[in-house]
C-alpha cells in the first residue's frame, strides 16, 4: 500500500492524480486534504473520494495528524497573496520533516517558474511557434532544460520558486523531494484558449505517470532529490525538456496536444 496525501487534491491536478494513480497501480491509497467546502474538480466518478477537511495554512495540528504514516505527499494547495502562500509552504514542508521524513515529497512548481525564458511568447522563435507557423521555425529551439534555474516574472512564479527552494533544502538534509513544474493541466483534459497552450498542455494521466515515476524511482534509491522537472505531455511542438525526466525517472507521457488540431 502506498499511503498518499494530496494537499489540495480536489483541484485540476489533484483530481487527475486521484483518478489515474490507482489505474497505474492499485496499491495507491489516496487521501485528499482540502479546505472545508472546496469544490471537487474530478470528472470521473471512479476518482478516489477519501476526503479530509483542513486548512493547511492555519491548522498545523490537523495537518500533522494527516501526515502520519504517509509514504507520498503531494503539495498542491495554494493561496494569495504571495507572503501567505509562502508561509503555508513553510508550514507544510516543516510538518513533513517532523512527521514523515521518510516520505517522498512532491512540491508543486510550474512552467511559470521559468517564465522569463519564453513568456509571453513575444520573442523569437516562440512568437512564431505561438502562431503555429511551424514551417517558419528553422531550426527548432533547443528545449528549455530541466536544469534551468527559476527565472520568474510574476508573484505566481515567485511562489513556485519558493517551493523549489524547499525541495533543495530537503536534498541538503538527506530527504527526498522533487519539484514538479506542471504544464497546463485542466480537469477536462481540453485545449484552452491561451497563447501557445499546446506547448505546455499536460493530460492528467501524464501528470499521474510523472508522480508514479518519481515514487518508483525514489523507492529504488535512484531519485535525484531536489530536482525540478517539467511535467508536460508528449506534445509534438513541445518547447520544454522532458528527456531529462524520461532518462532520470522513467517518465513516459503518452498524450499529445496535436489531437486537438487533427
Amino acid at each position: 500500500m502506498i499511503d498518499t496525501l494530496l494537499i489540495g487534491g480536489k483541484g485540476n491536478i489533484g483530481s487527475g492524480l486521484r483518478t489515474y494513480l490507482p489505474r497505474l497501480h492499485p496499491d495507491y491509497r489516496i487521501t485528499s486534504a482540502d479546505l472545508p467546502g472546496a469544490p471537487d474538480h474530478a470528472t470521473d466518478p471512479a476518482a478516489s473520494k477519501e476526503f479530509l477537511e483542513l486548512d493547511a495554512s492555519k491548522d498545523d495540528d490537523a495537518l500533522r495528524k494527516a501526515l502520519e504514516g504517509r509514504d507520498l505527499v503531494v503539495y498542491l494547495a495554494r493561496k494569495d497573496p504571495l507572503h501567505e502562500m509562502n508561509a503555508m509552504t513553510d508550514l507544510v514542508f516543516r510538518a513533513v520533516i517532523d512527521v514523515c521524513p521518510e516520505a517522498l515529497m512532491i512540491g508543486s512548481s510550474s512552467v511559470h517558474a521559468t517564465d522569463a525564458a519564453y513568456w509571453p511568447f513575444t520573442s523569437e522563435p516562440y512568437a512564431t511557434i505561438a502562431t503555429r507557423a511551424f514551417d517558419r521555425v528553422d531550426p527548432w529551439p533547443e528545449p528549455l532544460s530541466a536544469m534551468l534555474e527559476p527565472c520568474p516574472v510574476t508573484d505566481y512564479g515567485l511562489e513556485k520558486t519558493y517551493v523549489e527552494a524547499w525541495c533543495k533544502r530537503f536534498e541538503n538534509n538527506g530527504l527526498n523531494a522533487v519539484a514538479a513544474r506542471w504544464g497546463g493541466i485542466n480537469a477536462q483534459n481540453a485545449m484552452m484558449d491561451e497563447v501557445a497552450y499546446f506547448t505546455v498542455w499536460c493530460h492528467q494521466e501524464d501528470a499521474a505517470r510523472f508522480v508514479d515515476s518519481c515514487y518508483r524511482t525514489s523507492k529504488s534509491g535512484g531519485l535525484r532529490s531536489g530536482a525540478h522537472y517539467y511535467v508536460i505531455s508528449n506534445n509534438s511542438h513541445n518547447i520544454f525538456d522532458i528527456e531529462t525526466p524520461r532518462n532520470e525517472i522513467g517518465y513516459e507521457p503518452t498524450h499529445d496536444a496535436e489531437i486537438f488540431y487533427a
